[in-house]
């Protein structure tokens, strides 16, 4: 699968005068088409984007504030859409978070050029930068407000440190998907790591403490 059959029309913050859908396409292709021409990011200039796109600079400003900004929507509409939470429990919107970060694994693993991209992020302090404050970020915001709301709740523990149970929902799937590549990715993986966590999460019942 290549960056470019993974990726849906990009969702791009509205900004300037209104735009059009097809330009945007073809500013975006343009991007794809130089990364699996195997251009680095390093020399993904707005110029060369520009030129490979069939159009000028100033159009590719009035969409995004620079290559950095272009880029993050790139590398965001190739990868799977965030969840919509189903909003029923907590145990639901881990799940549909986890599951979310599975398919992210799964596209990043039949992708060598996202896989590849991955890794020149990385190495890039500002884009990977604009990435995490775009998209890393917020996604670690819902989550954070989906346990607060559950321990407002009485669905986990009052004395849970909040930001530690998310690392620990969100770290055995990282490790799967990241610092294991060969490591299985079974369809029930986000459910049996959500369940085993909150295992230790719950409020201890009056009947079981008491034995």
């Amino acid at each position: 699968m290549s960056l470019a059959d993974s990726r849906p029309r990009p969702v791009v913050p509205a900004r300037g005068r209104p735009r059009s859908e097809a330009v945007e396409r073809a500013i975006v292709e343009g991007v794809v088409k130089l990364l699996e021409e195997g251009v680095p990011l390093a020399e993904l200039s707005i110029e060369r984007v520009a030129r490979t796109a069939g159009v000028g600079k100033a159009t590719i400003y009035r969409r995004w504030s620079g290559k950095e900004e272009l880029f993050v929507d790139v590398v965001r509409a190739a990868e799977p859409p965030d969840p919509v939470l189903p909003g029923t429990s907590l145990r639901d919107d881990l799940v549909a978070m986890l599951e979310s970060l599975r398919q992210r694994g799964l596209v990043s693993r039949s992708s060598a050029i996202l896989h590849n991209v991955y890794a020149q992020m990385k190495s890039s302090p500002r884009i990977w930068a604009a990435y995490h404050a775009n998209v890393i970020a917020p996604r670690r915001v819902m989550a954070m407000e989906v346990l607060r709301r559950a321990r407002d709740n009485g669905e986990i523990r009052p004395d849970v440190d909040l930001e530690l149970a998310n690392d620990m929902f969100v770290g055995p799937m990282l490790v799967r998907t990241i610092m294991r590549p060969d490591a299985d990715l079974p369809d029930d993986l986000a459910e049996r790591i959500v369940d085993t966590v909150l295992e230790g999460l719950r409020p201890v019942s009056s009947t079981a403490s008491s034995h």
